[in-house]
């Protein structure tokens, strides 16, 4: 079940359309681990997914262009303007639906440090899914 929650937040973090907040709340009211498990795998999940998109962001522009790219160019532009609006702190937006996915590849195309681009992600979409466990528990 874990490795499941695992891939749902891998997915859900990436330009896939997919979602793991339900499946957190299902694991966690089964009650089957201690609850900062689940948290710490979708974490996990999730960050690694975003980590992905990153690396997309730093292949753009070879390929924003074209159809099958994933993100569509006004997209990309609007979360490229939001992040160098707002700098690296946009990255704890990361989490939100919609925004968050293109701000991770911008962060990509900006060249943003991996280190600090998974630090950042990780307090955004962690505490995203620790205020879930919160909420439910």
């Amino acid at each position: 079940m874990l490795s499941g929650l695992f891939l749902a937040a891998f997915a859900a973090a990436t330009l896939l359309p997919a979602q793991s907040e339900l499946l957190l709340v299902g694991v966690l009211l089964r009650g089957d681990w201690p609850a900062w498990l689940p948290v710490v795998v979708a974490t996990a999940g999730n960050v690694l997914g975003s980590v992905v998109n990153w690396g997309l962001g730093r292949g753009v522009a070879r390929f924003a262009g074209q159809r099958w790219f994933p993100v569509k160019p006004a997209a990309l532009a609007r979360a490229t303007g939001w992040y160098a609006r707002y700098g690296l702190w946009s990255l704890l937006a990361s989490w939100v639906p919609v925004i968050g996915d293109p701000l991770t590849v911008a962060a990509g195309v900006l060249r943003t440090p991996l280190w600090l681009f998974v630090l950042l992600v990780t307090l955004a979409k962690g505490g995203r899914y620790a205020l879930l466990a919160a909420m439910v528990l």
